[in-house]
């Protein structure tokens, strides 16, 4: 199983940036798609993006042209770069790991397998 870590997240005004990692231990981390989820608070859980094993990536529609996602395998860490950043995309941001993309969109993570959360908070 894979154990997931996520970093990064913090402050920013509206128009800033900020890099996200999710660093991943135990199980083969470069087997599975990886992605991005996060829920506001009163919000529901959503996909924000998610990069294949075969390093094909799929976004959101509400961070096309902003964010974007990519994995380093000798590091171990997928990384989720968000510029532009608007209020809006305030929330506590969690990675996790499934057998592909179309899965994860679906129903999350195929293992069970989530990280803690990091948040970020966009101020207007």
């Amino acid at each position: 199983q894979v154990h997931l870590v996520e970093s990064g997240g913090g402050l920013v005004q509206a128009g800033g940036s900020l890099r996200l990692s999710c660093a991943a231990s135990g199980d083969t981390f470069t087997d599975y798609a990886t992605g991005w989820f996060r829920q506001a608070p009163g919000k529901e859980r959503e996909f924000v993006a998610a990069i294949s094993r075969n390093w094909i990536t799929d976004y959101a529609d509400f961070v096309l042209g902003r964010f974007t996602i990519s994995r380093d395998n000798a590091k171990n860490t997928v990384y989720l770069q968000m510029n532009s950043l608007k209020p809006e995309d305030t929330a506590v941001y969690h990675c996790t790991t499934a057998l592909s993309i179309a899965n994860m969109r679906r129903w999350g993570s195929d293992f069970g397998s989530w990280g803690q959360g990091t948040q970020v908070t966009v101020s207007s």
